[in-house]
């Protein structure tokens, strides 16, 4: 089976499933390389990067693979622009950008033919975006890991809000992690759907044992939408987050910003995805690490994901008179 929509077509793939850019779980080369080669679009997350390491996992994708990729880009990061050279000096196939405006950005990307989709989580972003002169949106619900919108606006109202503004080919994230939450998006109107925990919970991520354990672990109501006063994330519960939740009762966010940003930084990504501190750290996933049950291959996740595809357009069928 193959599907033919808006965003097969644009990005030259056989399935619209797209691997979220993930800070270190997909900053390398054999995830992407893997969700690739399966025929849906991996992504490396070049967020956490150094410029010569990214540098290299750009060399070792393109040595397991010859089907696209994307690269992940938060435009916000430091050091954006060197990223961004090399990301047009490597001719990269598709932008996935993040945090920022595109509009500085498009012109040298799209001169050499590169495809950009741009990660929005409000309607205002995405009309912006969409007259900028992207070639796609990725829309976020509160259900997605990392950084889902502070309002808490579900995937299923969001993507319909934004369909109702912009037209062009969306991509829909947040809350799936099997092929029957492909299909519903899919029928909700997206041209392809990104996921993240169900990807991040893969051999090939490049993840502590003891992050995808505690992910792993996690059930639908054990993730928590921290830091909505700065940049909101949704992380499993720990002791992080629950400092941080106390510290938000207590109001701390009005009566002390800077104790409440301290705190909030007090934790990273790093330290629980590399150094394996998931009590300590932002242990980052989606409410779907509670549909996921089991560490596979990317491959046996794709092939899964197709499977399941198929059985729930069959039933959508059958429904026909």
């Amino acid at each position: 089976m193959s599907i033919d929509t808006r965003l097969t077509r644009l990005l030259g793939i056989r399935y619209p499933i797209i691997q979220a850019g993930m800070s270190w779980a997909s900053s390398c080369a054999a995830l992407p390389a893997a969700v690739s080669n399966a025929g849906g679009l991996g992504v490396i997350a070049a967020g956490p990067m150094r410029l010569a390491d990214l540098a290299s996992t750009l060399r070792q994708v393109r040595e397991l693979t010859d089907k696209p990729f994307a690269v992940n880009i938060p435009l916000y990061r430091k050091g954006a622009d060197e990223v961004l050279d090399l990301l047009v000096a490597e001719r990269v196939p598709v932008i996935v950008a993040s945090q920022g405006s595109p509009k500085a950005h498009l012109q040298r990307f799209k001169a050499y033919g590169a495809t950009w989709l741009h990660v929005v989580a409000f309607v205002e972003h995405a009309r912006k975006a969409a007259a900028a002169g992207v070639d796609g949106l990725v829309v976020v619900g509160s259900e997605a890991g990392g950084h889902p919108p502070a309002n808490e606006v579900s995937t299923l109202v969001n993507v319909r809000r934004v369909l109702q503004e912009v037209d062009c080919p969306l991509v829909a994230g947040g809350g799936v992690a099997d092929g029957y939450g492909i299909a519903a998006l899919l029928a909700l109107g997206a041209d392809a759907v990104q996921l993240g925990t169900r990807f991040m919970l893969s051999e090939e991520a490049n993840l502590h044992p003891a992050y995808k354990q505690k992910v792993l672990d996690a059930d639908i109501a054990d993730t928590v939408l921290v830091g909505r006063g700065s940049l909101p994330v949704r992380s499993v519960r720990n002791a992080f987050t629950e400092r941080v939740a106390l510290a938000e009762r207590d109001g701390m966010p009005q009566v002390a910003p800077d104790d409440y940003a301290a705190l909030l930084a007090s934790a990273s990504l790093k330290q629980a995805s590399f150094d394996g501190d998931v009590d300590n750290g932002k242990v980052e996933a989606g409410q779907s690490a509670g549909l996921i049950h089991q560490l596979l291959p990317a491959a046996a996740i794709m092939h899964s994901l197709i499977e399941e595809l198929e059985q729930a357009l069959a039933r959508l069928r059958a429904m026909q008179p």
